[in-house]
């Protein structure tokens, strides 16, 4: 890669000899401006306005423009002349944690490589007290006819930087936030914690520009004496108001679990999204449905439990003497009647027991 800058890292009295790299580039697809009517190019050209006459790059200068419009040159002389320590150097001013740094402040990123074999000591040295400490290093350094703030990082086995603004460049957010105070509900919150747990994480690696590469396809086509790209099918519903929030987030949990293969395991896709919530809701906040249903639940089996131990109990207790107790309330108060009754009449007792069983 081509270096941009060469200069050097101040690391205390250390000195590091290194080139600048452009860490990034840009991929999206550029167009030119031309004549609409029959397809020529339009130029931007250097006009003087005093004379009208076109200037060469060469012939073009500096200046800057007071507030009453006049025009104060200056020259690259004057700039290169200013008590500017960090004009070829990046002086390191300060070690910090990554999370002091606000990303609000990134800029551009850039490569450090080191700069011939005597350069590859420090560097390393650097790259891995960097390492270590597990902080990035603030540092000052020039590059455009400005000075600039930036941070130093490891990336793989590379020192990377990232140029920040300043302090006072970054606008406070005044007047941004809703000015309408809002309520959320727990539910609300609730049915947002399952969304991000659906969309789980994701590989950033994997993503990639759609509309670059559809524009890439609608040049593709055209050059090739095509119409284009078809334009999609418009959506019947409108994108534009949120009407019933709980509704969008337990459809948006329904779309994100059918997109990750996971609609048919709960069923239909707006029970999926109840089904987290009701995870999270406790037991005093159970519905009465629910609470109806387990009580139902409880007596159908409750009776179809008694009923096949009353039988049982019978026949056991037609079976066997007075003195023998069973575990069951119920079979103890059949063993009470049978032991009033003579063991002769076993045939009789056992009839009036099973109308007792048909009662009940």
């Amino acid at each position: 890669m081509r270096s941009i800058w060469n200069g050097a890292i101040s690391f205390g009295l250390v000195s590091i000899p290194i080139k600048l790299v452009n860490a990034t580039e840009s991929r999206s697809v550029s167009f030119r401006q031309i004549h609409a009517e029959d397809g020529g190019r339009i130029r931007y050209r250097k006009v003087c306005e005093l004379d009208g006459e076109e200037v060469s790059q060469a012939e073009i200068g500096k200046a800057y423009e007071d507030a009453d419009g006049t025009m104060i040159p200056i020259t690259d002389e004057d700039l290169a002349s200013l008590p500017l320590p960090t004009a070829k150097t990046i002086e390191i001013v300060a070690f910090v944690p990554a999370a002091e740094i606000d990303p609000l402040q990134m800029d551009a990123a850039y490569y450090l490589s080191a700069s011939g074999v005597p350069a590859a000591k420090p560097y390393t040295l650097l790259r891995e007290a960097l390492k270590r400490s597990d902080k990035v290093a603030v540092a000052k350094y020039a590059l455009r006819g400005r000075e600039r703030l930036g941070m130093l990082r490891v990336v793989d086995d590379v020192i990377a930087m990232h140029g920040l603004l300043w302090p006072d460049e970054i606008r406070a957010p005044e007047g941004v936030a809703p000015e309408t105070p809002v309520a959320i509900r727990e539910a609300e919150l609730d049915l947002a914690d399952a969304l991000m747990a659906t969309l789980g994480e994701v590989d950033i690696n994997t993503l990639h520009d759609d509309y670059r590469e559809a524009v890439e396809e609608m040049i593709a086509a055209k050059a090739e004496g095509g119409a284009g790209v078809a334009p999609p099918e418009p959506k019947g519903e409108g994108g534009g108001k949120v009407i019933d929030l709980m509704a969008a987030l337990e459809s948006s949990v329904r779309a994100a679990k059918e997109a990750r293969g996971e609609g048919g395991e709960s069923g239909e896709g707006g029970v999926a999204g109840v089904t987290e919530l009701a995870q999270r809701t406790p037991a005093s906040r159970a519905t009465p449905k629910e609470t109806g249903a387990r009580k139902s639940t409880a007596k159908t089996a409750a009776k179809k439990t008694a009923a096949p131990a009353r039988k049982s109990t019978a026949k056991t207790a037609a079976k066997k003497t007075a003195a023998k107790k069973s575990t069951t309330t119920k079979s103890t108060s059949t063993t009470k009647s049978t032991a009033k009754k003579t063991a002769g009449d076993k045939k009789q007792t056992a009839k009036k027991a099973t109308p007792r069983k048909r009662s009940a």
